[in-house]
């Protein structure tokens, strides 16, 4: 298999193999099963001692060559496709969880893989403990005899802290346990989380890998030891897979993902240095400007800051729905990544499986806004911002108008 120095070739010809039809793109198998020439070449395949699909289930050329392009973009032995971000998460978890177990996991999560952490897994005899994940400190105070995984996101879902892989995965390797990092805000271009110890890295393959707003998927890459028993145990038993057709979609969106994430950058970064300086927005939680805390970590960790931020305005609740209620450009609509730029009111929609008392324990208020930066013209982002802006109560602080406008000049 062919090795590219740069990644903006990786996504477009990563572990493509040529069919023998010649065909220029990867083909679809939409085949739940497949023929063996005797009954002897059926054995071996079962046996592990020939390598050849069986059974979708078990692998689909189509998928397969999806997980040779996410492993080599991840820097990973393998991958292993989901049929959704959930089936990701939830499959890597049982991989390394059993009953008795402990897990320490970050306080900002998306909220399905919050409540997977604190109500399904304890039905399976497996306890958590969630802390920030900027406070060490904290972290090794959580970890007990019995934590085996620390997971985290990075940057969080969805206020956007960023936390400082290399710290972390210190922090694990000296207490012996499992990092697992779900890098669906970065995509494998803007950050590498195996390249700084880390032994798992998931994606919910549904936002910019595929980047097209029709696929629902999920993707986990490691190291073989710790990836043979997901594929061959878990994904096997458990049966969330991924569908031949929904790869060969993403296989399809990942061939631009270089350029989506270059123009999804650039457009959320003009967006955060508009809105910090807007008299009716309090504060602007995004690693790209310099007062965001994890601004620190682009260059070291991050190559760039990502097309999502998330926004406090200057009000309540009802503030916050009145907002995203007037925009007409960005879509209310949860998920990310797509051409459309989408906002949604997370303490109302994705953080609703949080209480009260969780959603403030992870900095998530009832007047936060996450936006997801889509693919449009600047000028016709920031002008529907700013109409929506407009009509809410002047609360009387931060710059002028004027002075906002003027940052986007």
């Amino acid at each position: 298999m062919a090795a590219f120095k740069h990644q903006s070739t990786c996504v477009i010809h990563g572990g493509h193999v040529r069919d023998e039809q010649g065909s220029l793109t990867t083909p679809l198998y939409q085949s739940a099963t497949f023929v063996f020439p005797d009954c002897q070449t059926g054995g071996a395949r079962f046996g592990g001692e020939q390598a050849g699909p069986i059974y979708t289930r078990l692998g689909n050329p189509t998928t397969d060559e999806l997980e040779r392009r996410l492993a080599l973009l991840e820097g990973a032995d393998e991958a292993v496709a989901f049929g959704s971000g959930m089936g990701a998460v939830s499959a890597a978890l049982l991989t390394l969880l059993q009953a008795g177990d402990h897990l320490v996991a970050a306080t900002g999560l998306y909220g399905c893989t919050h409540a997977l952490i604190t109500e399904q897994l304890p039905r399976l005899g497996i306890q958590s403990t969630q802390v920030d994940f900027s406070d060490l400190d904290a972290v090794e105070a959580a970890m007990t005899a019995d934590t085996r995984v620390l997971f985290l996101e990075t940057p969080v879902n969805p206020h956007l802290a960023v936390y400082d892989l290399d710290a972390i995965v210190a922090l694990a390797k000296r207490k012996g346990v499992l990092t697992v990092v779900d890098n669906t805000f970065m995509t494998p271009l803007l950050q590498r989380p195996l390249r700084h110890g880390v032994d798992l890295v998931l994606h919910s393959a549904t936002k910019y890998l595929n980047g097209h707003g029709d696929v629902v998927a999920g993707i986990v890459c490691g190291r073989t030891e710790l990836m043979t028993p997901l594929r061959n145990g878990i994904r096997k038993d458990f049966g969330a897979i991924l569908s031949p057709h929904d790869a060969w979609l993403i296989l399809r969106g990942l061939k631009t993902l270089a350029l989506r994430m270059e123009r999804h950058c650039d457009n959320a970064m003009a967006v955060a240095h508009f809105l910090e300086a807007h008299p009716k927005v309090r504060k602007v939680h995004y690693p790209g400007l310099s007062s965001h805390p994890g601004h620190r970590l682009l260059g070291r960790q991050m190559s760039g800051a990502g097309g999502v931020l998330a926004l406090e305005l200057a009000g309540d609740f009802d503030t916050a729905m009145t907002f995203v209620n007037r925009l007409r450009l960005f879509t209310l609509a949860v998920s990310l990544g797509d051409a459309e730029s989408l906002v949604q009111h997370p303490a109302s929609m994705t953080h609703s499986p949080y209480s009260a008392e969780a959603r403030a324990a992870a900095g998530i208020g009832d007047n936060l806004v996450r936006l997801a930066v889509g693919l449009e013209h600047i000028e016709d982002i920031l002008a529907d911002l700013k109409q929506a802006l407009d009509e809410l109560p002047d609360v009387g602080q931060g710059h002028t108008e004027q002075e906002a406008l003027g940052e986007t000049e």
